[in-house]
């Protein structure tokens, strides 16, 4: 056989090599596998890894239906934790502001804890400086929700369910949630799908509250964001949304272009000093389909974050109140602005906000008969 020819036989080997691996990487390269995380009065909580091939590396806890890590490579394919996280379980009961949490009845703020749905108003917790946050004492977060394995198409996940029953965290109605987890075979993501219906009028606004870090460690200040949100979010003193969607042109809040979190972070915009830097819902309009919202980047590592969802909302929070009291996965407390979210949703105070309505956007109340649903995706990639 002539020398082109065995180059040319060697050539279609290799090409044929590669087409099998890439198929068996799309069919059969998600997996799950479970194991016991811990045990909460008396009750066994399993933990879930998800991965595929590419290098991706999720966990998702049964107590709050939680991420509990990603782990994901860099652009010299270094594969590194990317998420704040507690080493063990006993940290999640004992000590967790929402690390990866799944967060509600309502996730964000209610002002003073107070709403009314059909002429009935209702108080629930004010668990944050006089206001409701994120369901309350025990919301969503602090429950062991049950769980099942699940395949869709190339992906592999896990399904949790939880039913809150009526008059917990003093919310009216009985609500069944159930949060999908899914890691596909050919793409560095975790998928997001959450559903709830309710027997009763009641609130629903949930979300996934990840604490991100793209460099494994330090300040996120270097990250570069983009986000694609004409509009943002104002909030009050405390915090509470005024019911503007006031435009990000010519404000610290403009990131359509890229620009370094710490870049105008401590400008003397009221806005940043109210929050102590960025902890705004930005407005992504009301689409209905999933696009992409935001992307994040560690220059360093050359990791990347993009951030899909279905949501008319995206709350950027930089760590503000990261305070250096919880000592976990670093071995090194959690301090100042060393993680970012970017949590999906409805806006802050939409049930009390009758400005969101008239221009269209959800109130937040689910009815019986109604099925709650919202899509995310966390999509990793190198720069």
């Amino acid at each position: 056989m002539e020398f082109p020819i065995v180059l040319a036989v060697l050539a279609l080997l290799v090409l044929l090599a590669g087409l099998i691996i890439s198929l068996g990487g799309r069919r059969g390269s998600a997996r799950v596998q479970t194991r016991r995380h811990g045990e909460l009065e008396g009750r066994p909580v399993a933990l879930h890894t998800l991965g595929n091939a590419l290098g991706l590396t999720a966990q998702v806890s049964e107590f709050g239906a939680t991420l509990v890590s990603v782990r994901v490579p860099d652009r010299q394919g270094v594969i590194a934790e990317v998420t704040l996280g507690h080493d063990d379980f006993r940290g999640y009961v004992e000590l967790n502001p929402y690390l990866g949490s799944t967060v509600g009845r309502y996730a964000n703020r209610i002002a003073d804890g107070r709403f009314t749905i059909d002429g009935r108003t209702f108080q629930v917790a004010r668990n944050s400086h006089g206001q409701h946050l994120h369901g309350g004492v025990a919301g969503l977060d602090r429950r062991v929700w049950s769980s099942q394995p699940v395949r869709e198409g190339n992906a592999a996940g896990v399904r949790l369910t939880y039913v809150s029953p009526a008059g917990e965290e003093d919310y009216p109605g009985t609500l069944t949630v159930h949060v999908t987890y899914l890691v596909p075979a050919d793409r560095n993501e975790v998928r997001l799908r959450f559903e709830a219906t309710t027997d009763a009028p009641t609130l629903c606004n949930l979300t996934n509250h990840a604490f991100f870090n793209l460099a494994g460690g330090g300040e996120i200040l270097d990250h570069r964001l983009e986000l694609f949100a004409d509009r943002f979010i104002p909030v009050s003193e405390s915090l509470i949304a005024t019911g503007e969607r006031a435009p990000v042109e010519g404000t610290p809040f403009d990131f359509r272009r890229p620009h370094a979190v710490g870049e105008r972070i401590g400008a003397a915009h009221p806005q940043l000093v109210r929050a102590r830097g960025y902890d705004h819902a930005y407005d992504l309009g009301l689409g209905g389909a999933t696009r992409l919202a935001a992307r994040m980047t560690d220059p360093e590592s050359g990791r990347t974050l993009e951030v899909l969802t279905d949501a008319p909302g995206l709350q950027f929070y930089s760590g503000n109140f990261l305070d250096g009291t919880i000592k976990a996965r670093w071995h090194q407390p959690y301090g100042f602005r060393q993680g970012f979210c970017l949590e999906p949703g409805l806006f802050p105070d939409s049930p009390n906000q009758p400005a969101f309505h008239r221009a269209g956007y959800p109130s937040g109340v689910l009815r019986p008969g109604e099925t709650y649903a919202m899509e995310m995706v966390y999509r990793f990639g190198v720069a």
